[in-house]
């Protein structure tokens, strides 16, 4: 049952969101270039990229594409929004996949060749890491009885000491999900993309800092979705949080950027085999 308090917390969720998912990409940028021997940019630095982008001119492609980038920033507040309400991780699900696939849409409503191979390219990214995520949310339904995330959060023990394989496997999808080596094969923010920004090529000003901004939405609710592992106490599930996201900076740059063959050769046998053996697990409980 949703209640004023739950609507209200939604709320302030959808306004502190994308300052905390700038400030987690500012850290994040932060520590890889301690990892690189550099001094790096501010921490704040992502916000003022993106009142930069704001303030320039607009450069609209074509229309569709304008349409395509506000359906994918709504998307993502509209998901973010519904997790913190408490609702149905398989609504919340649908929510991000029409966001994806407009993203993906006004990446190819352009004739740019950079960024058709980056759309491309993010479709088969979203066509990796969706069965992942939609089958994590399985492995929540078959522990808990419920895909609520309100119910989810009330669970008495860690639900990570359950699903373990499940977890490791959902770590693929946000290194996905992130855009972060092996996995940033359709659009990047290093030096090492050989075509350019990919889908993000023909996105500029305000159109770039928009979908800038979705991406940091994207960033508390893929984190969110990780703190259902753990939400037994607030400091443990800030401390396990701390050492996933620590984790995914690690391994964004101690490997090097593979192929969209190699990420669905690989990605899609250890990922679904480790859920489908945890799974086992459970049933076997």
């Amino acid at each position: 049952m949703i209640t004023m308090s739950n609507f209200l917390w939604a709320l302030t969720a959808i306004i502190l969101a994308p300052a905390m998912g700038a400030l987690i990409s500012g850290i994040d940028r932060k520590l890889t270039a301690w990892f690189q021997g550099r001094v790096g940019p501010p921490v704040y630095q992502p916000f003022l990229d993106t009142i930069k982008l704001l303030s320039k001119e607009k450069n609209i492609v074509n229309s569709r594409q304008m349409i395509c980038v506000l359906v994918y920033l709504l998307s993502s507040m509209a998901a973010v929004f519904l997790f913190f309400l408490g609702s149905d991780l398989l609504l919340i699900f649908f929510v991000l996949t029409i966001g994806a696939v407009s993203f993906i849409a006004g990446a190819m409503s352009v004739p740019s060749p950079y960024s058709q191979v980056g759309a491309q390219r993010e479709l088969m990214q979203v066509l990796t890491y969706e069965p992942l995520l939609l089958l994590t949310f399985v492995g929540f339904f078959l522990i808990t009885g419920s895909f609520n995330i309100s119910y989810i959060l009330t669970w008495e023990e860690p639900l990570l000491f359950s699903m373990p394989l499940i977890y490791i496997a959902l770590g693929f999808a946000l290194t996905i999900k992130l855009r972060k080596s092996p996995f940033d094969i359709s659009a990047s923010h290093h030096g090492h993309q050989e075509i350019v920004k990919g889908s993000l090529t023909e996105y500029s000003g305000p159109q770039l800092a928009m979908v800038e901004i979705a991406h940091w939405y994207e960033i508390i609710l893929i984190l969110g979705v990780f703190a259902l592992f753990w939400s037994t106490s607030v400091t443990a599930m800030l401390i396990f949080l701390s050492i996933t996201y620590l984790a995914e900076i690690l391994i964004d740059n101690l490997v090097a950027r593979s192929t969209w063959r190699w990420m669905i050769a690989h990605v899609w046998p250890v990922g679904l085999g480790l859920i489908i053996i945890n799974y086992i697990l459970i049933l076997g409980m």
